[in-house]
């Protein structure tokens, strides 16, 4: 496993930077590209469940990002975490670039300091967590997972750790990711996970975000 950085500088490309409306309806429309909805916008959320709570999820990000009053920021923060228990969903906004693409409802888990670049697309089952240890205050950047862009995840893969996944790469059904694999367009499987191929994961998924 790749050591943790003692000083591990957050990377700008990674996560969600929402800080004015124009951003946040970029993102919505990055997600829902990515997840490949098309046709009316509240048609969309009201029926499918998971492009609400990713809306939701944008909008969270919004106003936590903008510093909107508490009367205004608490409720749409109840609905976004209601909603995650109802669909299996444990993670904090802040996390995913724009594009994302959740395939379907059920357990997916990510620690709140793991990073994700543009476009991933990530199935059910996946669990990706920071290194099981205690930490002191302000370490927890130390680590956790750091995902590319354009990263396709299968269904019921882990990656734990402070950990560095490269642009472009597909990690595989099942995989257990413990080491990093800074390389791009790689395909990851097995236990523990290893480099099985070179391939582009662009035939996996729908960039949504340019």
């Amino acid at each position: 496993m790749a050591g943790p950085k003692s000083e591990r500088a957050p990377d700008p490309r990674l996560g969600s930077h929402i800080d004015s409306l124009v951003s946040l309806r970029e993102y919505v429309r990055a997600d829902l590209r990515s997840r490949g909805n098309v046709g009316s916008f509240f048609r969309i959320v009201v029926f499918d469940p998971v492009a609400r709570f990713t809306v939701l999820m944008r909008v969270s990000e919004y106003a936590e990002n903008t510093g909107m009053p508490p009367l205004v920021r608490l409720p749409i923060l109840w609905w976004y975490r209601r909603l995650s228990v109802r669909l299996g969903f444990s993670f904090a906004p802040g996390i995913f670039g724009p594009g994302l693409a959740i395939v379907h409802y059920g357990l997916l888990i990510v620690d709140p300091m793991t990073r994700v670049g543009r476009n991933c697309r990530i199935h059910a089952g996946v669990n990706i967590g920071g290194e099981a240890k205690i930490l002191k205050p302000g370490e927890a950047n130390c680590y956790s997972p750091r995902i590319g862009h354009n990263v396709y995840i299968g269904p019921g893969a882990k990656l734990y750790g402070p950990i560095e996944i490269g642009d472009d790469c597909t990690i595989g059904a099942n995989a257990v990711v413990t080491h990093s694999f800074p390389q791009q367009a790689v395909v990851l499987a097995g236990v523990p996970a290893k480099v099985i191929r070179r391939r582009n994961s662009s035939e996996l998924l729908i960039k949504g975000a340019g």
